[in-house]
C-alpha cells in the first residue's frame, strides 16, 4: 500500500509540475502577443471601435491559446511531412506554415478581433514560437524527463509499430564511443565519482577491458579498423602519399571516403552495420544505412546524403534549438574563463586556446554531443538493430586543458549524464537493449616539442638536412647542433663552403640538381617524413648520402623516441639515441622500444609493411615515470603513437556477452568482437565472406554520386 501511495503521490505531483509549466507559458506567450499588438500597426486583437485592457487581454489569452494548441497538435504532422523535402526548402515553409497556424488562431478568436496581415502572421508566429520554446526550456532546463519527452515526440514521427503480443524481440546493441577516454581515466573517474552511471554498471551489469592501439593511436585507424575490420594503410592522422601526390588527412571528408574504400574494398564487407544500423556522428558509416554527421558520406553528392535523423531533425523541434544554443553559449564561455584562469596562473603545460577554439570546443561538447544523443535515442525508440555513436567532447577539450585536470572533469561529469539518459530511454524502447561502453584510443599529457627545445619538428628536419631555418630555430640547442651537424657533412660532401644557416656561400658553384624539400607531418607525438621527389620509399643509405646528418639528427634527439626507416641492407631498421640500430624483424619487446610496452615492436613492425608508411617515421620520447609525451603540434594531451595512455583505451561490456580475449591489441581484433557480439545477440547477421569485386565494392557503400575532393586532396 505504501508503494502505491508513492506511486500516485508521483504521478500527480508530475502532472502539477506539467500544467505549471503549461500556465506559465501560455501566460507568457499571452504578454508577447499584446507587446507585439501594440508594437506592429498590422497586427491588432481590438475590435474597430476599441476595446477594455481587460477584454483585449482575453483576447490575447484566447489567441495565444489558440496557436500553442495549434503548434502542440499539428505541427508534428506538418514536420512528419516535409522530412521528405530538402533541408533548404524546409527551411523557407517553416516559416509560411508557421504563419499560417497564427492565421488560424486569430480566425478562432471570437467576434473576429484578431487581424494579421500574411507578412506580419510570420513574423509574429516566429516571436511566438521562440518565446515559447524559450519559457519552457527555461522551465525543464535541468529537468531531464522533460528533455526525453521531447526526443521521444521526435522520434514516435518514424518509429515503426510492431504487431502487439508477438514474441519478444531479440536484443539490439549500442556501441557508445567515449573519444579518447583511456583506461586509466576512465577508471579514477569512476573512482573519483564522477561517473555514477558507469560506476553502477561496473558494480553490476559491466566488465572492463583494456585494450592496445596500433601503433597510430588516433581515431581515423581506429574506427576505421573497428567499423570496417581493417586499418591497413593508415600510417597516422595525417601522411603523404608519394604515388598520387595526396595530403591525406583523417578528419577530411575526402580522405574519410577513400579510407572508407580502400578498407571495403579490402575485406569485401560493407561493415559491422550493414544490416539495419545506424552510424551516429562517426568518420566511417560501418555500412549502416541510416546515418547522421558521418564524416565520409560528407563528401558526396546524392539524395543518400541527406541525413534525416542529423541537425535537420534534431532542430526542427524549436525547443531543441533553444535547449542546445544556450548550452552552447554556456560552454563557450565556461571555455574563455578556464584559458583566461590557466594564463593567470601561469599553469603549465599550457597551449593557446584563443581565436576560434571556445566555439570549435562548444560544438563538439554540445551541439554534436546533443544531435548525437538525439539521434542515438531515435535508433533506440525505433527499434534499430544495431548502433554505433561517438562522443567526442572529451578528446577536444583533453587536446587543449590536458587530459586530467578540471576542465575535462566537467566533461567525463556531463558524459555520464547523457549514458544515463541513454540508459534511461532504453527502458522504454520497443526491444531490449545491450550498450557497449568503448573508446579509440587515450590521450597522453606533456608538454609540446616545440615548447620544451624551441623548435618544431619541421626545424629540426630542416636544419639537419642543411635547409634555411628561421634565425630564431639556429640560437636553440638543438638547432644549432643540427645545423652545425649538417653543415659539416654538407661540406664534406660537396668540399664547398657554407653559411651558418646551411645556406651555401654565395661564391661557391651551385650543385645542378637541389634536393626536393621534405614533407613534414605531425600526428600527435608520432611524425612523418617524406621526400616527394624521390617516387619510392627512400632506404637508409639513399638518406644519409642526401642528408648525411639527417638521421643523426634526429635519432640523437632527447626529445625522440626512436626512428624507422626502410635500409637496403637489414629490410628496415629501428633508430634510437646512442647508436642504437636494430633490424625490424629482429625487434622484441624487450629492445630499444622496451619503455614503450608491450606490443609496441609488433606494432611498429606492422606499420612498416603499408604501401604509404613515410620515409622516416619519428616517435616522440616518452618517460614513463611521468607519463608524458612531446606532441609534434600543439596540443598538451595528444594521441597518435607510442608512448603511455594514449595506447591504452577501453571496452566496457555486459556480462551477458561472451568476454573478449585477455589480450586485446589492434582495431581490427576489436571489430572481430564486436562482430561476435552481434551474433550473439541474435541481431544482424552479418556475412564473414563475401568477395565482390573491387570494382563493386563502391555499391557497398550506401551513398551516390562522385566525391567531392577537399582542398588537401
Amino acid at each position: 500500500m505504501g508503494d502505491g501511495r508513492w506511486r500516485t503521490a508521483g504521478r500527480w505531483r508530475t502532472a502539477g509540475r506539467a500544467l505549471v509549466r503549461v500556465i506559465v507559458v501560455w501566460a507568457v506567450s499571452t504578454l508577447t502577443f499584446l507587446a507585439l499588438a501594440g508594437l506592429l500597426p498590422d497586427f491588432q486583437l481590438q475590435s474597430a471601435d476599441g476595446d477594455s485592457i481587460t477584454r483585449t487581454a482575453v483576447t490575447a489569452a484566447w489567441g495565444a491559446g489558440a496557436f500553442g494548441l495549434l503548434s502542440a497538435l499539428v505541427w508534428p504532422v506538418i514536420v512528419r511531412a516535409l522530412l521528405l523535402v530538402p533541408a533548404l526548402v524546409l527551411g523557407l515553409l517553416v516559416f509560411f506554415l508557421n504563419g499560417s497556424l497564427l492565421l488560424i488562431a486569430l480566425w478562432l478568436i471570437p467576434d473576429g478581433r484578431g487581424v494579421a496581415d500574411p507578412e506580419t502572421a510570420v513574423v509574429v508566429a516566429a516571436v511566438m514560437s521562440a518565446v515559447a520554446s524559450a519559457t519552457s526550456t527555461a522551465l525543464a532546463v535541468r529537468d531531464d524527463d522533460a528533455y526525453r519527452r521531447r526526443l521521444y515526440r521526435l522520434a514516435h514521427r518514424t518509429r515503426p509499430r510492431g504487431p502487439a503480443g508477438g514474441p519478444e524481440p531479440d536484443h539490439g546493441t549500442v556501441f557508445l564511443q567515449l573519444d579518447g577516454v583511456g583506461h586509466r581515466v576512465l577508471r579514477e573517474a569512476v573512482a573519483g565519482g564522477l561517473m555514477p552511471t558507469v560506476a553502477d554498471w561496473l558494480d553490476t551489469t559491466h566488465r572492463l577491458t583494456p585494450w592496445r592501439t596500433d601503433w597510430s593511436s588516433q581515431t581515423g585507424a581506429s574506427q576505421l579498423g573497428i567499423l570496417h575490420g581493417s586499418n591497413e594503410d593508415v600510417p597516422a592522422f595525417r601522411w603523404y602519399e608519394k604515388d598520387t601526390g595526396r595530403l591525406m588527412i583523417s578528419n577530411r571528408p575526402a580522405s574519410a571516403a577513400e579510407l572508407q574504400r580502400r578498407a571495403i574494398a579490402r575485406t569485401g564487407d560493407g561493415g559491422l552495420l550493414t544490416f539495419d544500423g545506424a552510424s551516429r556522428g562517426n568518420l566511417f558509416s560501418g555500412g549502416a544505412d541510416q546515418l547522421a554527421l558521418v564524416l565520409s558520406m560528407a563528401a558526396r553528392r546524392g539524395r543518400s546524403n541527406r541525413s534525416r535523423a542529423g541537425y535537420f531533425a534534431y532542430f526542427s523541434d524549436p525547443a531543441n534549438a533553444v535547449r542546445t544554443a544556450g548550452s552552447f553559449v554556456a560552454e563557450a564561455a565556461r571555455e574563455m574563463v578556464q584559458s583566461t584562469r590557466a594564463r593567470v596562473r601561469k599553469q603549465t603545460p599550457r597551449v593557446s586556446r584563443g581565436g576560434a577554439y571556445p566555439f570549435i570546443r562548444a560544438f563538439a561538447t554540445v551541439v554534436e554531443r546533443d544531435v548525437v544523443v538525439a539521434a542515438l535515442i531515435g535508433d533506440m525508440l525505433a527499434g534499430r538493430t544495431a548502433v554505433y555513436a561517438d562522443l567526442v567532447a572529451y578528446d577536444e577539450v583533453a587536446h587543449h586543458s590536458g587530459p586530467h585536470g578540471r576542465d575535462t572533469d566537467q566533461v567525463l561529469a556531463r558524459l555520464d549524464r547523457s549514458i544515463a539518459l541513454i540508459a534511461k530511454v532504453a527502458e522504454h524502447a520497443p526491444r531490449p537493449y545491450r550498450i557497449v561502453l568503448l573508446s579509440d584510443h587515450g590521450q597522453s599529457p606533456g608538454v609540446t616539442f616545440e615548447s620544451a627545445y624551441g623548435l618544431t619538428l619541421k626545424d629540426l628536419v630542416r636544419a639537419g638536412c642543411g635547409l634555411p631555418v628561421p634565425r630564431r630555430v639556429g640560437r636553440t640547442p638543438s638547432g644549432s647542433e643540427a645545423r652545425d651537424a649538417a653543415r659539416d657533412a654538407l661540406r664534406s660532401a660537396l668540399h664547398r663552403p657554407v653559411d651558418e644557416y646551411g645556406e651555401e656561400a654565395a661564391d661557391a658553384e651551385a650543385p645542378a640538381v637541389r634536393p626536393s624539400e621534405p614533407v613534414v607531418l605531425a600526428s600527435g607525438n608520432l611524425g612523418l617524413v617524406s621526400f616527394p621527389g624521390v617516387p619510392h620509399r627512400m632506404t637508409r643509405e639513399e638518406i644519409d648520402r642526401r642528408h648525411p646528418a639527417l638521421l643523426r639528427t634526429l635519432a640523437n634527439h632527447p626529445g625522440i623516441g626512436f626512428l624507422l626507416v626502410a635500409s637496403a641492407e637489414h629490410g628496415s631498421v629501428v633508430l634510437a639515441r646512442d647508436g642504437t640500430e636494430v633490424p625490424v624483424a629482429e625487434l622484441a619487446d624487450d629492445g630499444p622500444l622496451a619503455v614503450f610496452g608491450r606490443g609496441a615492436a609488433d606494432a611498429v613492425r606492422r606499420a612498416d609493411r603499408f604501401p604509404h608508411v613515410a620515409d622516416i617515421m619519428v616517435n616522440s620520447m616518452y618517460d614513463p615515470v611521468t607519463g608524458t609525451v612531446h606532441a609534434f603540434e600543439e596540443q598538451i594531451g595528444s594521441h597518435g603513437g607510442l608512448g603511455g595512455e594514449q595506447s591504452h583505451p577501453f571496452l566496457m561490456s555486459p556480462v551477458a556477452l561472451s568476454a573478449p580475449p585477455a589480450d586485446l591489441a589492434g582495431a581490427e581484433q576489436v571489430h572481430r568482437v564486436l562482430r561476435r557480439w552481434l551474433r550473439e545477440c541474435h541481431g544482424p547477421q552479418v556475412p564473414l565472406e563475401i568477395s565482390p569485386s573491387t570494382a563493386d565494392s563502391e555499391a557497398l557503400l550506401p551513398v551516390d554520386g562522385p566525391v567531392v575532393p577537399d582542398k588537401n586532396s
